[in-house]
């Protein structure tokens, strides 16, 4: 009945998804402000639709949080979903096949059956409204097999700054089981699998300062220390000839796994020429020591996101500038912290700065690195559900990225999360041209019902 339910309405479930999607909620501008509120209410209106009780959207300093609930006997077991409505930026706008918030059906070599192309496609609006049409569904056929919290935030992009705060004064409300996620990937579509892992983060923004003014470069050039070249050789400086990070300190904590360890994450399917075809590359970077599948699950990076500065404009300006900036994001693994680490880059950055400049570091936001059982019976349950749905059972696996919550779900609620993602790692998530399959989506929508059923079954 459930699959039928979801093949009766698949047109219209595409078709409200294409509605979320076309709402810019980029949470790192405020100007957009007016359309993280639309998005919320469009969740809760949704949410209410589909049967949830005690629907509502929660204020917070920053960006609301849509709550709702569906609790059929006190009793049961309670699964917490999360997700989030904020995207990120869509710049730039010219590398965008088609416009980032008109959603567009393309096929691709990866997607045959078709890909939604638009921002937030799959991170994460196209993977959280799975949840809502999956209740749904268990709604429509009287099948919802134990209670269901929701809490969907619109600053995961920017940080959660605000989640935290809200689940330390919400814990009764939020009272579950387990927090259960889709907000990371799989394998490939014929090859499904759970993420045990996430890295954490530590996101820093730089300001190298020269002269108090911009110079002519013909007049100062030589004579005065460039801030451009400056930040740039700074920036060049954290990485040697192996491509270790060379801050003091920075592996101290950092978890070594074993032989068996390292040879079990191996396992996983991977085509190494596959992966740079996708992208283009002659050739891979990274660690010496360690393949792809380590460098960006186990181990720790450190990247420069944005650098900006000086003339940038039409044709030529022979200026020296009087200011470089730069956007660094460190990924973190067990059991790195994150605030040790932002205090860390920052003692060293202001260290190795000539003194023809000054040095502002300004720390964004982070979170910690996570690792979740594979053996509870809440893993269990999303184990069995894809394997009922892909036909295989699914590898777990590290992810690279990070989802500062998980940690705090831990921390401040006592719970673990089952990170039950549907994406891929080719989907351009945080790029011009990010999409989800239509496969992907849908089979979310038909995987979610099985993970309640499983996670109610003792």
């Amino acid at each position: 009945m459930l699959n039928q339910y979801l093949d009766q309405n698949k047109q219209k479930f595409l078709d409200e998804l294409f509605e979320l999607l076309r709402i810019p909620s980029i949470s790192a501008d405020p100007a957009y402000h007016n359309d993280i509120v639309e998005a919320a209410n469009y969740i809760k209106n949704k949410l209410i639709a589909a049967g949830a009780d005690k629907v509502e959207l929660c204020e917070t300093a920053g960006n609301p949080i849509v709550y709702g609930e569906k609790i059929i006997d006190p009793s049961l077991p309670t699964v917490l979903v999360y997700g989030h409505y904020d995207v990120q930026p869509a710049v730039p706008l010219d590398l965008w096949d088609t416009p980032p918030f008109e959603p567009t059906i393309r096929k691709t070599a990866v997607h045959p059956d078709g890909a939604i192309f638009a921002r937030g496609a799959c991170d994460d609006k196209g993977q959280v409204y799975m949840h809502v049409k999956a209740f749904e569904t268990m709604m429509a056929n009287n099948t919802l097999p134990c209670n269901v919290k929701f809490m969907i935030e619109g600053e995961e992009e920017v940080g959660s700054s605000n989640l935290g705060p809200f689940c330390i004064a919400n814990k009764e409300k939020l009272k579950a089981d387990v927090v259960l996620i889709s907000d990371t990937s799989i394998l490939a579509n014929d090859t499904p699998s759970i993420d045990c892992g996430l890295r954490g983060l530590s996101y820093i923004e730089v300001e190298v300062t020269g002269p108090n003014r911009d110079l002519h470069s013909g007049v100062y050039g030589g004579a005065i220390a460039n801030p451009i070249n400056i930040l740039a050789k700074m920036i060049a400086s954290m990485h040697d000839e192996n491509n270790h990070i060379t801050i003091p300190g920075f592996y101290d904590q950092v978890v070594e796994l074993s032989a068996q360890e390292r040879a079990e994450l191996n396992k996983a399917p991977f085509d190494l020429n596959e992966y740079k075809k996708d992208l283009n590359v002659a050739e891979v970077w990274g660690e010496t020591g360690y393949n792809v599948m380590e460098r960006t699950g186990i181990r720790p990076t450190l990247d420069c996101n944005g650098i900006w500065g000086g003339y940038i404009g039409e044709g030529a300006k022979t200026v020296l500038p009087s200011k470089a900036f730069a956007k660094i994001s460190m990924r973190l693994v067990p059991n790195q912290d994150s605030h040790s680490i932002t205090e860390l880059f920052k003692n060293h950055f202001e260290s190795i700065a000539p003194k023809g400049v000054t040095v502002i570091v300004k720390p964004h936001h982070g979170g910690e690195p996570v690792v979740t059982p594979i053996d509870s019976h809440a893993y269990k349950a999303a184990e069995k559900a894809m394997e009922k749905t892909y036909g295989k059972k699914p590898i777990p696996t590290r992810g690279g990225g990070s989802i500062p919550i998980v940690a705090l779900f831990e921390r401040e609620l006592g719970l673990k999360s089952v990170l039950m993602g549907f994406g891929l790692d080719s989907d351009a998530l945080h790029s011009p041209n990010e999409h989800y399959g239509l496969f992907n989506y849908y089979k979310g929508i038909e995987t979610i019902p099985y993970f309640f059923q499983y996670f109610s079954e003792k």
